[in-house]
């Protein structure tokens, strides 16, 4: 059974930083690609990034300047360190875990979620 669980969301203003965590339950981080989405009010979810389970990462082409996913194997925790903050930045974010050998940001490859963290990005 796999158990995603965010945290670390927050307000912030524009301009600022937050890193965001998903802690995992037994070895998934190891075992399943791992990635980040985020929905904003009114729009589809959209990936932000996926790190594989030897730790390559792709990101939404976006976002890849300011957003950084890693994760720690050894405490099954997943994050999202977040730069420099825009307004539309502010969204719920997930974590998801999915095929190992399908790691890219397709939400269907992810059967795995989290319940999401609120980022509220303010002018």
């Amino acid at each position: 059974q796999v158990h995603l669980v965010e945290y670390g969301g927050d307000s912030v203003q524009a301009g600022g930083s937050l890193r965001l965590s998903c802690a995992a339950s037994g070895n998934t981080v190891t075992r399943h690609c791992m990635a980040w989405f985020r929905q904003a009010e009114g729009k589809e979810r959209e990936g932000v990034g996926v790190i594989d389970t030897s730790g390559n990462t792709v990101y939404a082409a976006s976002l890849k300047d300011r957003f950084t996913v890693s994760k720690d194997n050894a405490k099954g925790i997943l994050y999202l360190q977040m730069n420099n903050l825009e307004p539309e930045d502010t969204a719920v974010y997930y974590c998801a875990a999915g095929d190992p050998f399908a790691c890219y940001l397709h939400r269907p490859n992810f059967p795995y979620w989290g319940q999401g963290t609120q980022v509220t990005v303010a002018f």
